[in-house]
């Protein structure tokens, strides 16, 4: 038997949403499985699979949105905008399988996998108990501080800041095949995670200042395109550590794949949130979770990624067609 596991590239918590679901698989199927594919799939415009997305014997796809195909047997998400089309969730309600799973309310989709397998299935692995915490930690933004998110001190940060940055296709694999079983702490020290990102840490650390000079505060919304600077993308609380009254951020970035746009919240604020970011950002063709989203474009598209990302910074500061708070 040969399973395949499509999961949210470039992602932390769809990296460890894949270790979590190939382990519960592996250790119920036992000998019957034979091979494990990984393939990571990026949000995008129109039909994201790729033709032969579902060609195992076994498809499951975590961390993302919905598909309707028929050679889709297992899925779970937790994004709000999982449904595109939006006719897709009358498909995903009709499924009989007793295999796909949808909860927006969940912090990560690596610990409602978890605990949707406990419950349906008696699968447990406490030894993943501390991946689960940092799963719903950095996908719902709960650290303690903005600096805390900054400085990446912790392992788990320090391996989410890889997975955001590397270009090489067989790290994540190798990584996704560490979380299985491996402590944190453990997998950071290896040398094949610790040399790549020495200098992602370093670009990291230096495009604070660059966030510093290129950021524009207005009305609470912090505006930065990053698309010139040389910055391929820039942590995303940097923003709110240096401007710490701001209520949300928008930035436009570019690399080699696409032009995005990403939106978010502060979730230090002391400012309730009025704005419902995936539902803003699906009108662009995005989507996200009510506190973070974000809209991808091809490479060539910048001019197109800067008028939305003003389009966007308006939306937040007047209350335009934002859906309001969830």
């Amino acid at each position: 038997m040969h399973l395949k596991v499509l999961y949210h590239a470039n992602c932390f918590d769809g990296c460890s949403s894949a270790a979590v679901f190939s382990r519960f698989f592996a250790e119920r199927q036992d000998r019957r499985l034979t091979a494990t594919t990984l393939q990571p799939v990026q949000h995008q415009q129109g039909d994201p699979f790729p033709p032969g997305a579902f060609d195992a014997d076994v498809n499951a796809c975590v961390d993302f949105r919905f598909s309707p195909s028929p050679r889709l047997h297992w899925w779970f998400d937790h994004h709000v905008t999982a449904f595109q089309p939006v006719t897709d969730r009358a498909i995903f309600e009709r499924d009989t399988s007793g295999q796909k799973f949808w909860d927006p309310a969940a912090p990560s989709c690596t610990s409602f996998i978890a605990r949707t397998l406990e419950a349906r299935f008696g699968w447990s692995a406490p030894d993943l108990d501390e991946l689960l915490r940092w799963a719903d930690i950095i996908d719902a933004a709960r650290f303690p501080s903005a600096a805390v998110a900054v400085r990446l001190e912790e392992p788990a940060l320090r391996i989410m800041s890889l997975l955001e940055a590397t270009h090489d296709p067989t790290l994540p694999i190798r990584v996704i095949d560490a979380l299985r079983s491996r402590p944190l702490a453990e997998i950071a020290a290896e040398p094949w995670v610790a040399e790549p990102l020495r200098p992602i840490l370093d670009r990291h650390f230096r495009s604070i200042e660059t966030v510093r000079k290129l950021a524009g505060v207005k009305d609470g919304v912090v505006e930065i395109d990053l698309s010139e600077s040389g910055v391929e993308a820039a942590n995303k609380f940097i923003a709110y550590d240096l401007f710490p009254d701001a209520l949300y951020t928008v930035v436009v970035s570019r690399d080699s794949k696409r032009s995005k746009v990403s939106v978010g919240s502060n979730p230090w604020s002391r400012v309730p949130r009025a704005h419902d970011i995936a539902r803003i950002c699906e009108k662009f063709g995005g989507g996200g979770h009510p506190v973070v989203g974000a809209v991808s474009l091809g490479p060539e598209h910048i001019l197109d990624a800067r008028r939305l990302a003003r389009e966007i910074a308006e939306m937040l500061r007047d209350g335009g067609t934002s859906g309001g708070t969830p």
